[in-house]
């Protein structure tokens, strides 16, 4: 089995991304990021979906982007917008993150041995953030062969995005049909330390029209 790293954030669309990479039989090693994010029980779900989709390995790295703060995940003093999609790149997107998440996969990447990232962006039924889009994972894998001993020596990474194009509703069907456990994600921006979703924020209202769609019970735990 040809190793991999899988970029799991804990939400669906990672999750269903780890199922993908899985079917398509790679050694699958998860790779999270504890940046400072309100909803860290995100991080507590990726460990477990890492083991319920057997996954190789699991790490977390440690990383406080609530220094820089600039966006309402890690500045505490913004507030998570409850109030539906409005125009422009919303106060969620957090600074460079896709950036630094990515180039911790193409270093766990490096230690492994390995030539491929899975990872979950999406261009479709999003939130507008402009590192999620095709021409940027493009731009990135690029540079990527270009920066590193392996890319020099031969190598040829790719950053797979497999999800990249599709609805929520079709995410959610795939994921599904993988076996992910839907209830064990965590997709909300204020969700508790149980994981329970607020049902208000963009993120919420993004996965539960998904669901509504592809129309497959939404088994998130919604706070009273």
């Amino acid at each position: 089995m040809r190793p991999a790293v899988i970029l799991l954030s804990g939400g669906l669309d990672s999750a269903t991304v780890l199922a993908i990479a899985r079917e398509q039989g790679y050694a699958c090693h998860t790779l999270s990021l504890d940046y400072g994010q309100r909803h860290r029980s995100e991080l507590d779900a990726a460990a477990v979906l890492s083991r319920s989709l057997g996954a190789a390995s699991h790490s977390i790295v440690k990383l406080d982007l609530t220094l820089f703060g600039g966006s309402a995940l890690t500045d505490t003093a913004i507030a998570i917008p409850t109030s539906g999609a409005t125009a422009g790149i919303p106060v969620t997107y957090v600074p460079a993150r896709n950036t630094i998440m990515l180039s911790l996969a193409l270093a766990k990447a490096e230690t492994l041995g390995c030539n491929d990232i899975f990872f979950g962006a999406n261009a479709v039924d999003y939130s507008g953030y402009p590192d999620c889009r095709p021409e940027y994972v493009a731009a990135y894998q690029a540079m990527a062969n270009r920066a590193t001993k392996a890319a020099v020596e031969g190598a040829h990474l790719t950053i797979h995005t497999p999800i990249i194009m599709l609805s929520k509703a079709d995410i959610i069907r795939r994921g599904a049909a993988l076996g992910v456990d839907f209830a064990r994600t965590v997709s909300c921006y204020q969700a508790d330390a149980a994981g329970q979703a607020c049902g208000a924020c963009d993120s919420c209202r993004i996965r539960r029209d998904g669901f509504e769609a592809a129309g497959i019970p939404d088994p998130t735990r919604y706070r009273r």
